[in-house]
């Protein structure tokens, strides 16, 4: 199944023997699935049929899909009697009020706006079938405008998952070559401050053994590759692969979080370290950020 982005657009125009139907659908990303509809009350029950669509052929996204329907015969209009009797006695008090004799106006009381309403029908299945069908069109654009977003999204995260593949390579790379290179370090620290003392090499051992064990991030680092080919492999299969990756990234970051404060006291061999995964958690919270709009 393909992996599709949560944004996206579609309108579509439908005609029949029942009238015309327009509808547009427009999704933003969500955490679950939210359908909203905006149309005339004599459409409502229309709706279960339509809501039905979006769930069958939408998983995530928060949708706003706008319906129109203009029938081939004219819907029967029924007189708001409560408006035409507050407009009648509004009359009547402003012509007490002026003194002057006023006739009401029928045709000019008939156009007041709410003064003739259209009566709500009971669903018609040919009118049904008409809407459901261009609902289920436009939902289908939507979905290929979503297919080729979400293609486009995840080639992106897929080269962003790489890097961080051979980030954790590079890493584990350069701490294989600071460890050593701190001893040494920490052998010509341990001379000046024993005034050129010669340093027990066990002493030595031990203090770059503890330093080692404090600092090794190599738990980490196996977790990390792991993590960014679990991740590799979602966005390779597809489907619904949102809330799986905001987990996985979740994890991720506390990697090289974890990786980054047991790196601090290696002095210049873990600045490049440093860099490098900082590099990663960039990468990390840059496919993290995108994720979002995926279903």
């Amino acid at each position: 199944m393909s992996i599709r982005s949560m944004t996206g657009f579609a309108r579509v125009r439908k005609s029949g023997e029942e009238g015309d139907a327009a509808i547009s659908v427009k999704s933003v990303n969500h955490r679950g699935l939210d359908v909203h509809f905006h149309m005339s009350d004599d459409l409502a029950g229309y709706e279960a049929a339509l809501r039905s669509v979006v769930k069958r052929m939408a998983l995530r996204g928060h949708f706003q899909v706008r319906v129109s329907f203009t029938r081939s015969r004219p819907a029967a209009a029924a007189l708001n009697r409560g408006l035409l009797a507050a407009y009648l006695a509004a009359l009547r008090e402003a012509s007490a009020e002026l003194g002057q004799e006023v006739r009401p106006d029928l045709n000019a009381a008939l156009c007041l706006p709410g003064m003739l309403r259209e009566t709500a029908e009971e669903p018609d299945a040919a009118a049904e079938q008409l809407l459901v069908s261009a609902l289920e069109e436009a939902m289908a654009a939507l979905n290929a405008f979503r297919e080729r977003e979400g293609a486009a999204l995840a080639a992106d995260l897929a080269m962003r998952a790489r890097a961080v593949a051979e980030a954790g390579d590079r890493l584990r790379e350069l701490r294989a070559r600071a460890v050593p290179a701190f001893a040494r370090r920490l052998s010509e620290r341990l001379s000046e401050l024993l005034g050129g003392a010669a340093v027990e090499p066990q002493r030595l051992a031990q203090e770059a053994a503890l330093l080692a064990d404090r600092g090794d991030i190599e738990e980490e680092l196996t977790r990390l590759k792991v993590h960014a080919a679990q991740l590799s492999e979602l966005l390779r299969v597809g489907g619904e692969v949102g809330k799986k990756l905001d987990f996985l990234l979740q994890e991720m970051g506390r990697e090289t979080n974890t990786i980054l404060s047991k790196t601090t006291g290696l002095g210049d061999a873990g600045l490049e370290i440093t860099d490098v995964a900082l590099a990663a958690k960039s990468e990390i919270e840059k496919i993290r950020e995108q994720a979002l709009n995926l279903e």
